[in-house]
């Protein structure tokens, strides 16, 4: 029998680009998660998402996800599913229950199930504050009550290698930016790319220096971690290219020149998340490739292109 991922968060911009990655190495995939098959799987998947299983269990159900791997004799587990920023400064009690507890619950089903030694989950470069951190007098501490909880999770996947021998690689990308990237402010290069695309006009809500990772490389890497997870609690950093805004928006102008007058840019600058001491996925990968900006983004525009023309030609 191959082998079987379950994938909390499946649903999401990330998790459908990870069901993409493991249908095409001919896996089985069992989603969790509180939204239920998006259009999204169809524009992505194709035909394909019809394999997708998705299972009844919540978050906060650790006996749910138990029978869930036992249930589908799942081999590997991926975690992905976690309320964001705003909703966890909207609401930190909530925002804990679900990343923090709804973390430990994974983690746990998986101690329980006997049968998966190790996994991959999301952490964040929320993690990180604007400072170096590289002194005492210098904390570098997470700015919000999400990176908070990530940065708890990190703890506790460390407790269950130490207690357990639960082995784990927490993968931290910065902005990830790709086809269907649509919520957040950090959406906005995703859907800029979108627009020059379709000749449409669009205006990228921040500014600032941040580094953006391509989404298929993003869900490479979850799956490689959840496959070739070493021993102990890894926390891999993605490397991405590091770029302003402007410098994005001309990434964009290079591959459609006619989109200056459609891509503006304007907004607040949004910190830049200095990560200390970084251990890159590639010093876990030695053979680690990773997309270039403009790379990421003639892809990004090249989806959104051929989308439109299929839907001009089914009309």
């Amino acid at each position: 029998m191959s082998d079987c991922f379950l994938i909390t968060g499946g649903s999401g911009f990330i998790g459908t680009w990870v069901l993409r990655e493991l249908l095409e190495r001919g896996a089985r995939a069992v989603v969790v998660d509180s939204q239920k098959a998006p259009e999204r799987w169809g524009r992505v998947l194709g035909s394909r998402s019809s394999e997708v299983i998705s299972a009844d269990a919540s978050l906060m159900d650790c006996a749910a996800l138990h029978s869930v791997i036992e249930k589908h004799q799942v081999t590997h587990l991926i975690h992905l599913a976690a309320l964001l920023t705003p909703a966890c400064q909207q609401d930190p009690f909530l925002g804990c229950q679900v990343n923090v507890l709804g973390s430990t619950a994974v983690f746990e089903a998986a101690r329980r199930s006997g049968r998966i030694k190790s996994l991959s989950y999301a952490s964040s470069f929320a993690v990180y504050g604007p400072e170096s951190g590289r002194d005492d007098d210098n904390p570098n501490r997470p700015p919000s009550f999400y990176g908070a909880f990530k940065q708890a999770v990190d703890m506790i996947a460390e407790q269950y290698w130490r207690h357990f021998q639960i082995a784990s690689v927490a993968i931290r990308p910065h902005v990830v930016f790709g086809p269907e990237r649509e919520v957040g402010l950090t959406a906005g290069p995703s859907l800029a790319c979108r627009a020059a695309a379709l000749q449409e006009n669009y205006a990228i809500g921040y500014t600032g220096r941040v580094g953006y990772d391509y989404v298929e490389d993003v869900a490479r890497a979850f799956v490689r971690a959840a496959t070739e997870c070493p021993p102990g609690a890894t926390v891999a950093d993605l490397p991405g290219e590091i770029a302003t805004t402007e410098e994005f928006r001309a990434a964009i102008l290079q591959c459609v020149p006619g989109a200056s007058s459609h891509i503006t840019i304007a907004g607040p600058e949004i910190p830049a998340n200095i990560p200390p001491n970084p251990y890159y996925i590639t010093e876990l990968f030695s053979d680690w490739q990773t997309t270039t900006l403009l790379e990421g983004v003639q892809k990004t525009i090249d989806y959104y292109v051929r989308s439109n023309e299929s839907i001009i030609d089914r009309r």
